[in-house]
């Protein structure tokens, strides 16, 4: 028996590896969002500092690891056995859940999962031990600590609210004294900006960094009772500190206020979060310990030593820091949730990750309505005052230049100087915060009253920040759910039922990491014209080959997969290839939502090759209707059962098939290779080809004549045909367009 449970303690500490690899790539955006979108340093740098903030946290943290987390369940109600099965449920959850969000680029609070694990896991061990006994539910109260669950749950939704608008007053009238133009002013208020946020953030390292670590929370009374002093102190200290700074090395104070701010945040991560990640290992080794110690069988004892805080050697610390501080470097998936956050903030325009729903549309429509008469109460020198303060200084461009920061460093600084003077709060006042929460809805309140959130985007950036919520709240409701099933099927299963959910957990865990990472390379591949891109003929002539050689690619192969498929009548690949034609129209709306920043950027003023790019996208999106139709029209007509085209139908639409593959194989080499002088044999073979799918129409004429036909079919084949010929003709004038513009461009080199 002893042996079983040393491998479930093995389990569950290859698990905290895990855990702290997923745990870390979602936390990620808590002390990286702001760093990284105002690009205050180089990205390395700020990998450098947050490195080092986050080791500092974890190799110096006491490590006093809860066992029932803040109380959320009581250990000695529980038996040795029931604990590890707990334990052993909590973290398989923690890791699916959080590598799911990490998937999807979503951050979520890791503190609000291991919570509800804990309290499903328990939730469901208590009942069981109730069912088994007194059958009395009401007593689920002596296992569970229920006002602490419903503190949890009001916290969430307290520190939502708070945070956005803290964030939105705060940076509101930080833009009003600063404006956008905020170099020149900083001479005069940067030293009181200066003090009063270093000051901030000093008090939120003492208060929430540095209180783990065992030197300090030895006197975090003391400090806590005489923290009206060294507020007082601390600001004075560090305004006279910034007017230093500012007057004799020229320092820029914000970049420095960023670098703090993201050392502080990181401190703060990894000394208060690591519990997450390797809290639940440690207690199950601790309970192993006292069990082995106790000479009594697994199902006779009582964990009640469990209560008390478990210490954690410094070994396990040191290792936790290391596989943290590679995970902030390495990981993939954490700059997808960083950049998620970045993306909905940023102040300039580009690609919308969210689309519009109802519910953003509805607010974004009545905050309008809501603006325009207040608006129209405040006098129009005053408003006028006010727009100029808020105006974004217009950037000349003479070549390529790197990308923009996504928002200036005074939004920077007032997202971490109010995050951290939240938790700071929020520590004091002991309410249960999730420092995600808190950091990323400051800086949607801080993005909402710098005006980032024009009408362009505002529906899109609404949705998005709506979709994040969500998704916390479905982190409580899954983490409790889900650990409260586990927790079931390994009491009952055992070491089998553990074995099997450890493969399950290891199998998808892999199949996310290489479905990501296959993501990540597809949107590399893919260009995006910015605002400071200047665009020259050659880009355009190879930036059109690649657009045109993916789209033909694409349809290409749901063309062939659509005709094969509804000669087998095969629903479920039907529906799948009408959901991949999906992923080709939004790259084509995409391209087309970057024309704007196309015209734009011309390194001349070429009215022919706007016109040129217009209709070549024009054509793609023809031909990508024609695409949608035929895969849509073939599964709905499987979908309602109706019956399978004729033979003659069939073998006559591969006939095409086959021509159209020919025929796109020939495109995408020639657009691939750059040989362009083929596209005049391309085009010798329009005729051919548009006859035969003219012949076929014909044939089906003289079908419908001298047979029996099916209504529902030859709707189905004509449409087919028609859409065919369609497609073609789409497919020829596209190449067309481009042999004319190609010459053209060719002649003026």
């Amino acid at each position: 028996m002893q042996d079983v449970y040393l491998i479930i303690l093995g389990l569950l500490f290859i698990l905290a590896i895990t855990d702290l690899v997923v745990g870390v790539s979602n936390d990620a955006i808590n002390f990286l969002n702001s760093a990284v979108g105002s690009k205050a340093v180089s990205l390395r740098s700020i990998l450098i500092i947050a490195s080092l903030g986050v080791a500092v946290g974890a190799i110096f943290s006491s490590g006093l690891m809860e066992v029932a987390r803040k109380g959320i369940f009581l250990p000695q109600e529980f038996y040795f056995e029931e604990i590890m099965v707990i334990f052993m449920a909590v973290m398989l959850t923690d890791v699916l859940l959080l590598d799911f969000f990490n998937s999807l680029g979503l951050p979520t609070s890791t503190t609000v999962s291991i919570m509800f694990e804990l309290l499903g896991a328990a939730v469901s061990i208590a009942l069981i031990k109730i069912f088994k006994t007194t059958n009395d539910v009401s007593s689920l109260v002596d296992f569970i600590n229920v006002d602490k669950a419903s503190e949890v749950i009001f916290g969430i939704l307290l520190a939502i609210v708070i945070a956005f608008v803290a964030g939105a007053v705060v940076q509101y009238f930080s833009r009003l004294v600063l404006s956008f133009k905020y170099e020149r002013k900083l001479k005069y208020t940067g030293a009181i900006f200066g003090g009063v946020s270093l000051a901030a953030i000093f008090y939120f390292i003492l208060i929430k960094g540095l209180n783990s670590l065992a030197f300090v929370s030895d006197h975090f009374v003391d400090v806590h009772n005489n923290r009206i002093q060294i507020i007082i102190f601390s600001l004075i200290g560090f305004t006279i500190l910034s007017k230093l700074l500012i007057s004799f090395f020229r320092v820029n104070i914000l970049k420095l206020i960023v670098m703090v701010g993201t050392f502080a945040l990181a401190l703060a991560f990894a000394g208060n979060d690591l519990v997450n990640f390797i809290g639940v290992p440690i207690a199950a080794w601790q309970s192993y310990e006292i069990w082995s110690a106790s000479g009594m069988a697994a199902s006779e004892l009582l964990m009640s030593d469990l209560a008390g805080s478990v210490p954690t050697p410094e070994v396990i610390l040191i290792f936790a820091g290391g596989v943290m501080v590679l995970t902030i470097w390495f990981s993939d998936k954490a700059k997808s949730v960083v950049d998620t956050g970045v993306k909905l903030s940023r102040q300039n325009e580009g690609s919308e990750r969210f689309g519009a729903n109802y519910l953003s549309r509805t607010i974004v429509r009545y905050s309008m309505m809501f603006g325009s008469a207040v608006s129209e109460v405040i006098p129009k020198k005053v408003r006028k005052r006010i727009d100029a303060q808020f105006e974004t200084p217009k950037t000349k461009t003479t070549g390529r230049e790197i990308a923009p920061p996504a928002f200036d460093l005074v939004r920077a600084s007032v997202n971490l100087v109010v995050a951290s003077i939240l938790i700071s709060m929020g520590t004091n006042l002991q309410l249960p915060l999730s420092t995600t929460y808190v950091t990323f809805m400051v800086a949607m309140g801080t993005s909402l009253a710098d005006r980032a959130w024009n009408q362009e985007s505002a529906v899109y950036r609404v949705a998005g920040v709506l979709n994040v919520i969500g998704g916390w709240f479905v982190t409580a409701f899954v983490a409790f759910l889900g650990a409260a099933l586990f927790a079931v099927i390994i009491y009952f299963g055992g070491l089998i039922a553990i074995a099997i959910l450890v493969c399950i957990t290891a199998f998808v865990i892999v199949r996310n990491t290489l479905s990501h990472a296959k993501k990540s390379k597809a949107n590399k591949l893919q260009k995006r014209y910015k605002r400071t891109d200047i665009i020259t003929i050659n880009e355009i002539t190879a930036e059109s080959s690649v657009n045109i050689s993916q789209v033909i690619s694409g349809i290409k192969k749901r063309y062939t997969k659509t005709v094969d498929n509804l000669g087998y009548h095969d629903l479920g690949k039907l529906k799948k290839n009408n959901k991949k034609v999906g992923e080709l129209e939004s790259e084509v709306d995409e391209l087309k939502g970057n024309i704007y920043y196309f015209i734009k950027s011309l390194d001349e003023d070429s009215v022919e090759a706007s016109r040129f790019y217009i209709h070549l996208l024009n054509y793609l999106q023809e031909m990508v209707n024609s695409t949608r139709y035929i895969t849509r029209n073939s599964f709905d007509h499987v979908n309602n059962n109706h019956k399978n085209l004729k033979f003659n139908q069939i073998r006559d639409l591969k006939k095409i098939d086959k021509k159209l593959q020919e025929l796109f194989s020939e495109i995408k080499y020639t657009f691939d290779e750059h040989d362009f002088e083929r596209l005049d044999d391309i085009l010798a073979e329009k005729q051919q080809l548009l006859d035969m799918v003219s012949e076929m129409i014909e044939k089906q004429i003289k079908r419908i004549r001298t047979s029996e036909s099916s209504p529902k079919n030859t709707k189905l084949y004509f449409g087919l045909l028609l859409e065919s010929k369609d497609l073609i003709s789409s497919t020829l004038n596209l190449i067309q367009l481009f042999r004319e513009f190609y010459a053209e461009a060719k002649s003026t080199l």
